[in-house]
């Protein structure tokens, strides 16, 4: 016979937790989690700002020797910051005038509520790279760009192809289906929806939580064997007040503005671009496309996303034996 006693039901029990779960993360979030600690410098040498039509920019400088500059510019992602070109920028220090820009909304550039776009990342870059050239006499500059700010940095020399000798595309974004899109935008709606104030910041803080930002590191090496000094420095910059806002524009769409396939193809420069087999940002498939141009050189390495982590001095000396290409 049937038990006469009724089963509890689990629904209702389990929407009561997850409630409880959501409320306790929101209250902790907002009343409980430090948002101010310490964020040491990321690069050695100077950190300097500069007041600009992006915003007030942070960044490095190691100009001490002679030689053509170098302008570094990290990624956009949820914890982005200038850590991210360490390597290269501590390996060209010495030998040659280095500089390391903070995007607006990341690392010590300011981090201001507002909507981030291309053309503000743009305009950061091209403000840095005029005040390297003021101190350098005019001269034209080598620049690098890792992912997503590779199509920042085509937008900059393409504007203002004066600025620069060469560019160098580090896992550039753009090259896979998005290469053939019109220009998208991105939704006010979306960035108002995750950015409201009561669960925004705590939405934030579980994207930018250890395991989390492991989980996509991870994905981004294409391996469990990442660089620790990269999360710590992460998990210290997306820990400081306003790190959300730069990143809400990134989910909304806002940053992925640039038609690449309208883009690319119109660079005269020298183009120097290198890219990982490993992990979740490997789709090239329009690369192909630029293989037998003149003004390319097309690398492709045994790693994730971030080559000169893994194998800086095969990096290096294979943008060195590009460079020696370069007209001077």
């Amino acid at each position: 016979m049937p038990s006469s006693r009724r089963r509890p039901r689990l629904g209702p029990l389990l929407a009561s937790v997850s409630l409880g779960t959501a409320a306790a993360w929101l209250a902790y979030s907002h009343l409980g989690l430090h948002r101010h600690r310490r964020l040491p410098p990321a690069l050695p040498g100077r950190q300097e700002r500069l007041a600009s039509t992006a915003g007030d920019l942070a960044f490095y400088a190691s100009d001490a020797a002679e030689g053509v500059p170098l302008l570094l510019i990290h990624s956009v992602n949820a914890a982005a910051n200038a850590y991210e070109v360490r390597p290269l920028y501590r390996h060209y220090a010495g030998s040659r005038p280095v500089y390391a820009l903070d995007l607006p909304g990341f690392g010590f550039s300011e981090r201001r509520d507002r909507v981030y776009t291309p053309g503000l990342m743009t305009a950061a870059i091209h403000a840095l790279a005029a005040e390297i050239r003021r101190r350098h006499g005019g001269a034209r500059i080598d620049a690098m760009a890792l992912s997503l700010s590779a199509e920042f940095l085509a937008r900059a020399a393409l504007e203002r192809p004066d600025d620069y000798r060469s560019l160098g595309l580090v896992s550039p974004t753009g090259f896979d289906r998005r290469y053939e899109r019109d220009d998208p935008r991105g939704s006010d709606a979306a960035r108002a929806a995750v950015a409201f104030p009561l669960w925004g910041r705590p939405l934030f803080d579980l994207l930018v939580s250890r395991p989390s930002m492991r989980f996509f590191l991870e994905k981004t090496w294409g391996s469990t064997a990442i660089d620790e000094g990269l999360l710590a420095y992460d998990q210290l910059s997306a820990h400081q007040p306003g790190a959300e806002h730069a990143p809400f524009s990134f989910l909304a769409g806002h940053l992925f503005a640039t038609a690449t396939g309208r883009i690319y193809p119109r660079l005269a420069l020298p183009v120097w671009m290198v890219h990982g087999t490993r992990g979740d940002f490997v789709d090239y498939c329009h690369a192909e496309r630029f293989r037998d141009a003149p003004n390319w050189t097309i690398d492709v390495m045994e790693t994730g996303a971030f080559p000169h982590f893994e194998r800086l001095s095969e990096v290096t000396a294979r943008y060195d034996a590009f460079l020696a290409r370069v007209p001077a």
